[in-house]
C-alpha cells in the first residue's frame, strides 16, 4: 500500500539534500533515491543532490491515487478500493439519529461489508435502484431503564 506522505512539511522555497528530504519526511534515503530515479526533479546532477521543495511537492501530489466518489447506488470498498455496487443489489439501513443513517451492503467480489452514511431525508437519491430493508435502531446502554441484570455490585467476599 502506498504510503501518504506528509508534503506541507516541505518548505516550497527551500532545497534539499536527499538526507534532509528523508529526515523531514521520516522516510530512508533509499526512498528519495528511487523517487530521484522515477522521475522527480534535481537541481543538478552533482553530489550533493539538491531538490527544489515545490518539485517535490509537485511530484508527491501527482503519485497521490485520485479519488474516486460513489454514485447513487454505489458503496465505496475499503479491501478492493473501490466504489462498488452491492452484492444482488441489496442494502440495510441502519437509523442512527434521527436525521443520519448507515447503508450496509456487501461487496460482490470480496465480501466484505460496505458502509456509506445516508440522511434520511434524501435516502432515495443514494439507494437508487437498490432493495433495502430498514432495521430498527440498535438500542445503547444509556436508553435502557435499568442497569445489567447479570452484573454482581457485591464484593469480592460476599
Amino acid at each position: 500500500m502506498a504510503r501518504r506522505h506528509d508534503v506541507r512539511r516541505v518548505k516550497i522555497h527551500r532545497c534539499y539534500t536527499t538526507s534532509e528530504l528523508a529526515e523531514v519526511l521520516g522516510v530512508a534515503k533509499l526512498t528519495v533515491s528511487r523517487w530521484i530515479d522515477d522521475g522527480l526533479p534535481v537541481i543538478e546532477r552533482k553530489r550533493p543532490l539538491l531538490i527544489h521543495g515545490s518539485d517535490l511537492r509537485a511530484f508527491l501530489q501527482a503519485r497521490r491515487p485520485r479519488k474516486q466518489p460513489c454514485r447513487p447506488g454505489q458503496f465505496y470498498c475499503f479491501r478492493c478500493r473501490a466504489p462498488k455496487r452491492p452484492a444482488f443489489g441489496e442494502a440495510d439501513f441502519l437509523p442512527k439519529t434521527t436525521k443520519t443513517g448507515m447503508l450496509e451492503g456487501l461487496c460482490p467480489d470480496c465480501a466484505t461489508i460496505m458502509c456509506r452514511v445516508a440522511r434520511t431525508a434524501s435516502l432515495a437519491a443514494a439507494i437508487h435502484d437498490l432493495v433495502v430493508t430498514h432495521r430498527p435502531a440498535r438500542q445503547r446502554i444509556s436508553d435502557s431503564p435499568s442497569p445489567s441484570p447479570n452484573v454482581s455490585f457485591k464484593g469480592p467476599s460476599e
